[in-house]
Formats: C-alpha cells, sequence, structure tokens
C-alpha cells in the first residue's frame, strides 16, 4: 500500500530555489508601478503644505509706472504775488510694497490641514490600489501550485510505470506475458510525456504572468509553497474602510476651511516710493516718500455661497458613508461564500481519502491478477489510472481549500 502513496509525496531539490505566497505579495507592493506614488505623494503634500505655509511670509513687490493724462490738478483760484507752476501731465512713479499678514482667522493652517488630509487619502488610494492585486496574485500563485503538484504526480505516475515495465518485460521474456502487456504501459508513459509538457507549458506562462505582477525573476523550476493557514483577526480592516473614513476626514478638513475663508483678514503694509510728483499733488517734481498702515479685509456678505458649499460636503460625506455601508455589506456576503466554500472542501477531502483507500486497494489486487494473468495489462493500467485520479482530485481539492482560505484572508483584510 506505501508505494502507492507515494504518488502524493512531492519531491523536490534542495537546489530549487522556493517561493511563497507572502513573498509575492511583500514584491508586489514594493515593484508594481503605481507602488511608486506613494512617496511621491508624500513628496507633493509636503510641497504644496510648505506653499501654503508661505501666506504668512512677508511679501515684497516693486511696482514702476509712467503715464500721461489729459488733465491734472490746479488750483481753483489764484492768489496775488503767489505762482504756482502747474502739474506735468507725464507723471512717474516706481515704489516698493510691503505686506505682512496679522490674522486671517487661521485660514493658512486650515488650508494647510486640508492638503495634508488629501495626501492620505491619495496615499490610501495606493493602498487600496495594491491591496487589490492580492486577488489576482492568488489567482496565480494557486495556478502554478496546482500544475506544479499535478506534474509532481504525472512523475510519480510515469516512474511507478517504468518500475511496472521493468517487471513486465520479465514476464514476457519468461512466457508469463503476452509482448503486448508491454506495450500497453509504454504507451501510457508516452501519453504522461505529453500531458506532462502541456502542463509544463501552462505552468510557465501563468509564473511569466506572476514575474510581470511582482517585478521579480522568477524561475520556472522554482517550488511553490502551499500556504500554511492563517485566518486574519477580527479587528483587521480593509485598506478601503480606512480610505472611507480618510476621505469622511478630508471633507471635515474642507468644511472648515471654508468656514475659515469666511473670517476677516488683518494685515500691516508699508510703501516707499519715488516719483513726480510724490504725495504733494501740487509739488511739481521728483520726491520719495513712504506710507504705512495696517488694512482690515472682510467679505461681510457672499450671497451663501459658504451656506452652499458646506451643503455641497455634507452630501459628499452621505455618499462616501452609503459607499461604506455598500463595501462592508458585500464583504460580509463574500466572507459568508467563501465560509461555505470552505467546510464544503474539507467535506470534499475527507470523501478522497476514503475513496484513495479503497482505489489502492483495487490496484493491488489488479497488479496480483495482471501478474497471475487473470486480466489483462490494459484492465490493471484501468485501476492504476482510477487511483491516480482520486490522487489528482485530492490534490486539486487542497489547493482549492488553501486558495479559499487565501482570498478569506484577503477579503477580511489580512
Amino acid at each position: 500500500m506505501k508505494k502507492y502513496l507515494l504518488f502524493l509525496i512531492p519531491f523536490f531539490s534542495l537546489a530549487q530555489e522556493k517561493v511563497s505566497l507572502q513573498n509575492c505579495y511583500n514584491e508586489v507592493e514594493k515593484n508594481y508601478p503605481v507602488a511608486s506614488q506613494y512617496n511621491l505623494l508624500a513628496e507633493k503634500g509636503e510641497l504644496e503644505t510648505v506653499s501654503i505655509n508661505k501666506a504668512k511670509l512677508p511679501k515684497l513687490d516693486v511696482n514702476a509706472q509712467a503715464t500721461y493724462q489729459s488733465e491734472v490738478t490746479k488750483m481753483p483760484i489764484s492768489l496775488p504775488g503767489i505762482s504756482v507752476d502747474p502739474l506735468n501731465k507725464d507723471q512717474y512713479k516706481a515704489t516698493l510694497d510691503a505686506y505682512q499678514l496679522l490674522y486671517n482667522g487661521g485660514f493658512v493652517k486650515a488650508s494647510a490641514n486640508l492638503k495634508q488630509a488629501q495626501t492620505k487619502t491619495e496615499q490610501q488610494q495606493v493602498a487600496v490600489t495594491l491591496y487589490q492585486l492580492k486577488a489576482k496574485v492568488n489567482q496565480l500563485y494557486f495556478t502554478v501550485l496546482l500544475l506544479q503538484e499535478r506534474v509532481l504526480l504525472l512523475q510519480a505516475k510515469k516512474d511507478w510505470l517504468q518500475k511496472r515495465i521493468e517487471e513486465v518485460k520479465v514476464g514476457v521474456k519468461h512466457g508469463a506475458l503476452l509482448p503486448s502487456s508491454e506495450q500497453v504501459l509504454q504507451a501510457e508513459v508516452l501519453k504522461i510525456n505529453q500531458q506532462i509538457i502541456e502542463l509544463n507549458a501552462d505552468k510557465e506562462k501563468n509564473i511569466e504572468n506572476l514575474s510581470l505582477f511582482t517585478g521579480t525573476a522568477i524561475s520556472d523550476n522554482s517550488q511553490f509553497e502551499i500556504p500554511f493557514e492563517y485566518t486574519a483577526p477580527d479587528e483587521t480592516v480593509r485598506p478601503e474602510i480606512t480610505l472611507f473614513n480618510l476621505q469622511v476626514e478630508q471633507l471635515d478638513f474642507n468644511k472648515k476651511a471654508i468656514t475659515k475663508s469666511r473670517f476677516p483678514k488683518i494685515s500691516a503694509f508699508a510703501q516707499l516710493g519715488y516719483g513726480n510728483p510724490g504725495l504733494n499733488m501740487l509739488k511739481n517734481s521728483f520726491e520719495t516718500f513712504y506710507m504705512t498702515g495696517v488694512k482690515l479685509n472682510w467679505n461681510v456678505f457672499d450671497w451663501n455661497k459658504t451656506k452652499t458649499d458646506k451643503k455641497v460636503l455634507d452630501i459628499a460625506k452621505n455618499i462616501v458613508s452609503s459607499e461604506k455601508e455598500t463595501f462592508e455589506l458585500n464583504q460580509k456576503s463574500q466572507l459568508q461564500e467563501n465560509e461555505k466554500e470552505i467546510r464544503k472542501v474539507e467535506q470534499l477531502l475527507e470523501k478522497d481519502d476514503e475513496i484513495i483507500a479503497l482505489r489502492v486497494e483495487i490496484a493491488q489486487a489488479s497488479e496480483a491478477q495482471m501478474k497471475h494473468g487473470v486480466i489483462t495489462t490494459a484492465d490493471y493500467l484501468v485501476e492504476v489510472t482510477n487511483l491516480f485520479d482520486a490522487q489528482n482530485a485530492k490534490k486539486v481539492h487542497e489547493v482549492q481549500l488553501a486558495l479559499t482560505k487565501a482570498n478569506y484572508n484577503v477579503i477580511k483584510g489580512n
């Protein structure tokens, strides 16, 4: 019985490269093109925040103008003995203007906070995109794993048949078996070789696709490991949920920035200039001058624009909340479906063991009958193939169970 069970024991060379599912996840997060956006968004957000905060710094403007006007200021009366030169119609002025924001109700800080919230949201969107690739990685990884296991089973069956061929040759030589008995087994070996070629071609194709996703070179001879059983803890949170929360937080910061924009703005200013005329409009000569003071700006009435903008943000928050509820509902449904699938496959595996045990006994009995000429080699081969099919079905169910559990963890948030 043990020699038949050898079909189920995979043999790996120690020199083979090992590939794990978690490794593939890690490589996707590092190498998938969109992953580079995370640091780029952080750098972009930092620069934008610095730019916003520069509104607190003093501003210097240089202004110059030359004008010609059709009329100038004149004295409405003439005084005896006093002569006043008329102003030139061409006038010139150059100024250096300085402004310093003193108070704006915290609008600059609110704008900076809003920008930081936007950056976090954009980065989380990248995290969501990368996380959603796990489902694709699962599909490719377990496809390769299944093909790998099927090739190993075929190779084990081929090696076993090669030994039976040697035994049959002895029987043919001594006249105990017909020459066709050997030919039947050799034809089956050739058929197995064809199947191995097909499976290896499919395996190479899926490994190439997995290499593209992970951004790493994976050898066709790599050993893909069956992941250990792991169930995500209850407190895990899907990155999509975090994204929804960040979107709501961003809308709150946006609302605060709108509120702060309605506050009065107070700034100090100073002006140093040189021109003709100067501040004394009646003096017809180039003069230096300066002016300093404080300025208040307050848009008292904005036709309820602020109120409308806040209502828009409230509606946007309701939309995000509904999207979050929809996502959580779908997640719950998917988890229930996967739990049922896991229980079903586990029950199938229990039956697989029973079927294989019976097939082993039948195959052993058939081998003894073949050696004694009770049945033909073709009849015996049918029972061997039935045993192999049962073992192959179990391997399919094992990989299917591992895939379903991996998908369950992804759905849950691991």
